[in-house]
């Protein structure tokens, strides 16, 4: 039977200076001032509807991301003003977790500083690269004394955490290159490191036109090399892509990944939400434009989608098996409402390749080495 997860609120602000060639995410280039204000209320405006629309006044709010896009291109007033109406419409504990994407060309100490009196307490800075040619290849407007500047100003600024996304295997990057950005990195001391390779996806200028990628050897010599390093440093890999020291996990990225629910508000934004009433997940995608979600006439909700239950084994393992935490059958069937038998042969056939591991009694499974190396084929099992 499908119990209630933890319930998050992602908010997605769209705009950007400029599009990123690597980029898939729903970002659209600034053409003219913000309409700040307007935005704010539309957001609060799409949660309304959603709280009523999943009944969801009497769930607690587990944490907060505000995504992009580049958000610390809001004044810290627009987003003080925001979090204040969020905050108002639910049972919270004090210290909920609320992170903010910035960009190190959008910032400046006093805009940091205004974040965290805002209530924003954990900042994650899209780095990316501290070697300035790589960042111009990627399209970046900061260069690297920017990007240190900000993870400096993210020590003093009042937050409690932030977070340094840094990218590998960027266009001819040698390992030592690689290693080079990641020592930088590591050097600024973040209480949390998101260290994930380049990948090229559809509809994004690479796709059109293709970079010079490192080779495959490269890029596993990179990641060895690089996990070394950081384990070396103290940082503890708790998901693919996800270090983080002083138990300062991401506690809004843990909810997704444990299939936890959330609430995606915004211009594109996804959500997830489990009706125990009617023992359904639902998938939410809203309006994708800015000019058609500032349109008043319009439904924030462009589409809303029931998972099947065949979609559900892959579902729950998609997110889960990113993590290096073991997870349980009881896991499995409250998250999803369905038996653990439903994937009792998928789950032997994943032992048998090595790629999961159980203790337990096959009550409790372990993604190995081996299954991490080899991710979407441990996948596919369950598809």
């Amino acid at each position: 039977m499908l119990i209630n997860p933890p319930l998050s609120l992602y908010i997605h602000i769209p705009w950007c200076v400029q599009k990123c060639p690597y980029c898939d995410f729903n970002s659209h280039s600034l053409k003219e001032v913000i309409p700040e204000d307007d935005y704010v209320k539309a957001l609060i405006a799409d949660l309304d509807a959603d709280i009523e629309k999943f009944q969801l006044t009497s769930r607690p709010l587990h944490s907060i991301f505000i995504g992009g896009g580049t958000p610390s291109l809001f004044s810290s007033s627009a987003i003080k003003a925001l979090l204040e109406q969020v905050l108002a419409r639910f049972e919270h504990d004090e210290n909920i977790e609320i992170t903010l994407e910035a960009n190190p060309g959008t910032v400046e100490a006093d805009k940091f500083i205004g974040f965290a009196k805002a209530g924003v307490s954990r900042l994650s800075i899209g780095v990316q690269s501290f070697s300035s040619d790589k960042l111009i290849k990627l399209g970046r407007i900061h260069d690297s004394d920017q990007a240190v500047t900000a993870a400096q100003l993210a020590k003093t600024c009042g937050v409690k955490s932030f977070n340094l996304d840094l990218m590998h295997g960027l266009p001819q990057q040698s390992v030592e290159h690689a290693l080079d950005d990641l020592k930088k990195a590591i050097a600024l001391n973040p209480d949390h490191i998101s260290w994930y390779q380049l990948t090229i996806e559809p509809n994004t200028a690479f796709h059109s036109k293709p970079p010079t990628l490192p080779q495959d050897e490269v890029l596993w010599d990179i990641q060895d090399q690089g996990m070394q390093l950081l384990s070396a440093a103290g940082y503890q890999q708790y998901e693919i892509s996800a270090y983080t020291k002083n138990n300062k996990h991401c506690q809004h990225n843990l909810n997704y990944w444990r299939f936890g629910d959330y609430l995606g508000i915004g211009c594109g934004a996804h959500g997830k939400i489990t009706d125990t009433k009617e023992q359904t997940i639902y998938r939410t995608i809203k309006v994708k434009h800015p000019k058609g979600y500032l349109d008043q006439s319009r439904e924030y909700l462009d589409h809303l989608k029931q998972v099947s239950v065949e979609e559900l084994p892959f579902e729950f393992m998609m997110n889960q098996l990113r993590l290096q935490e073991s997870f349980s059958l009881t896991d499995f069937e409250q998250a999803t409402g369905l038996s653990s038998e439903t994937i009792a042969a998928k789950l032997q056939l994943a032992e048998q390749k090595q790629l999961l591991s159980t203790t337990e009694n096959g009550q409790v499974w372990q993604v190995t080495q081996l299954g991490h190396r080899y991710l979407n084929d441990l996948l596919e099992l369950f598809l």
